[in-house]
């Protein structure tokens, strides 16, 4: 499926800071109560798609649509 969401992970360091990496790059690091709160959200959903909203790193379907259009055609 386009869009899908994977090739995230994500890793709980010893300070409690939670690296989330994309394809093996650091994508993003939460702190703290952010970083307590990812934890139980990705424990409890699908977590390719928690980690996708939380690092802002997900497709919204309309990139093939927006490449067309004539303001972008030059890039």
């Amino acid at each position: 499926m386009p869009g899908e969401a994977n090739g995230f992970a994500y890793d709980v360091q010893r300070g409690g800071d939670v690296v989330i990496t994309h394809h093996g790059k650091r994508a993003t690091v939460l702190r703290g109560p952010r970083a307590v709160e990812f934890v139980d959200e990705v424990e409890s959903g699908d977590a390719q798609q928690v980690m996708a909203r939380w690092t802002g790193n997900y497709k919204r379907g309309n990139e093939r649509t927006a490449r067309a259009h004539p303001r972008n055609r030059g890039r």
